[in-house]
């Protein structure tokens, strides 16, 4: 797993992105947003900011994460200008109805899972895959008791993803595909995330990227995220 956590080594990167999610009668409701981040390799810090539609352009969502303490997330609201810390237990919760948890939406650390190799021989879309199990140092951290990852022997990146709760019952679904190459660095343009005891489903498109731009750091702390005019 060490390849595919150390495979982007970037100063910083920029991404918009297109976000359709499907409810469990099947209508979709689409929001477009940007990512922004700054560092890397647990020690990063990221703001994903919401442009459309208008009920919630300017929510923005701010995440801290510096290597052996838990993450920090502050959610801005800009109907009531409040920011507002978002508490551990929160983190399971869905990040603005979307199939994507406040967990979710924060930067995984390596050094956060133990990992082990179940198998070197699966076919996921066409790819032969090593099949490894995850599971938290700290069962506190997380919402997960344990994940399956599929990461394909050629690429260093994880192309699926299942997610299970501390009941043993499959809680979400993240399916990569669509895998490109920018400037050294693998990423992914399409993501469904699904969640099957809900039957609900979101899926992100992403669009322009941009690594190693130059974003300061002044630009990740909660007075930016007050200001959603800088996006």
């Amino acid at each position: 797993m060490e390849l595919v956590y150390q495979q982007d080594t970037s100063k910083d990167a920029t991404w918009r992105a297109v976000m359709d999610v499907m409810d469990k009668k099947g209508n979709v409701r689409s929001k477009k947003f940007v990512f922004r981040k700054i560092g890397s390799l647990g020690n990063s810090k990221t703001i994903i900011r919401f442009t459309d539609p208008a009920e919630v352009r300017g929510v923005g969502l701010l995440s801290i994460n510096e290597g052996g303490t838990a993450d920090r997330q502050w959610m801005y609201t800009p109907a009531i200008q409040r920011i507002r810390r978002i508490a551990a237990q929160e983190r399971r919760q869905k990040f603005l109805g979307t199939d994507f948890t406040n967990e979710d939406m924060a930067e995984r650390v390596l050094d956060d899972y133990t990992y082990k190799l179940l198998s070197e021989g699966e076919i996921v879309d066409g790819r032969k895959t090593y099949k490894i199990e995850g599971r938290p140092v700290s069962a506190d951290k997380s919402q997960y008791a344990y994940v399956y990852l599929w990461v394909p022997h050629d690429t260093p990146y994880t192309v699926l993803a299942e997610m299970y709760d501390k009941e043993g019952q499959r809680r979400r679904i993240l399916k990569a595909t669509q895998l490109e190459r920018i400037s050294g660095i693998w990423i992914a343009r399409r993501l469904e995330m699904s969640t099957p005891p809900d039957q609900t489903k979101t899926t992100l498109v992403i669009g322009e990227v941009k690594f190693n731009s130059g974003l300061k750091s002044d630009a990740f702390n909660r007075e930016a995220l007050e200001r959603p005019d800088n996006f």
